[in-house]
């Protein structure tokens, strides 16, 4: 097996004495994990960091074996992770998708989508122009693994029109009519969530909460529990930029 792609860096775990095991999203073979010598040393440590571009050529003398990977820096995210924010929003994406995705399955949506989410994370000068993009990726990547929501119609009367709140059992769309009885117990759908648009930190934040119950429910399970902690510190440094700490 052999061949050369671009791809994201999700994770690096130490193996060996300099070297580590790195996973990284790739647009056509999907999550893949390689094994880099001098992974840990001065040249590639900052090539290797999360979020960064590479092109990589991996290669291995039989498929079930781990591939050994080279990698070319194209581009740099290294300096977002000195900012609190951005950083914590490039831990928690690299994170999920590193921990959700099966390996060597293709998702080149999501491939696209993680890349459209950093480069808005690049380009943002605040969160808030963001955090409807991690929205977004959090959806399809609830939907590309079968947990997607369906948002298009009235779980009740099958209406597609004035849809405010989600079921946390179904995941199914409610209309205000039917939802007002019950919203205490429903989830709050903001509009941008249906419609796109911008969306205000408000909006930003119950969409947050929207993804996350479903992803910690049918995502995060009991052996990838820890990633739910780079959730937490996430939405918690969102909620107070948005001053709703």
């Amino acid at each position: 097996m052999r061949f050369t792609t671009p791809a994201i860096i999700l994770s690096l775990r130490p193996h060996g004495e300099h070297g580590a095991v790195v996973r990284m999203m790739t647009p056509d073979h999907g999550l893949q994990a390689a094994y880099v010598r001098g992974a840990r040393g001065r040249r590639l440590r900052p090539v290797l960091m999360a979020g960064n571009q590479v092109e990589a050529a991996l290669s291995a003398r039989t498929d079930n074996q781990l591939p050994q990977a080279t990698f070319e820096l194209l581009h740099s995210r290294g300096p977002l992770l000195a900012e609190p924010l951005p950083a914590a929003g490039i831990d928690w994406a690299t994170a999920l998708t590193a921990t959700a995705l099966a390996e060597s399955q293709p998702y080149a949506r999501l491939y696209d989508a993680l890349d459209g989410l950093l480069g808005a994370i690049e380009a943002a000068p605040t969160a808030s122009g963001w955090g409807a993009a991690l929205v977004r990726f959090e959806l399809l990547l609830l939907a590309e693994l079968g947990f997607g929501l369906d948002l298009d119609r009235c779980a009740v009367t099958g209406d597609a029109d004035n849809l405010v709140a989600v079921s946390p059992r179904s995941g199914r769309a409610v209309s205000a009519a039917e939802a007002e009885p019950y919203l205490s117990s429903l989830l709050a759908l903001p509009p941008f969530v249906r419609d796109g648009g911008a969306a205000g930190w408000p909006d930003i934040i119950e969409g947050l909460a929207l993804t996350g119950h479903f992803l910690m429910r049918d995502v995060v399970t009991d052996r990838s529990i820890p990633i739910a902690d780079a959730r937490h510190r996430l939405v918690d440094r969102l909620r107070r930029a948005a001053g709703l700490a």
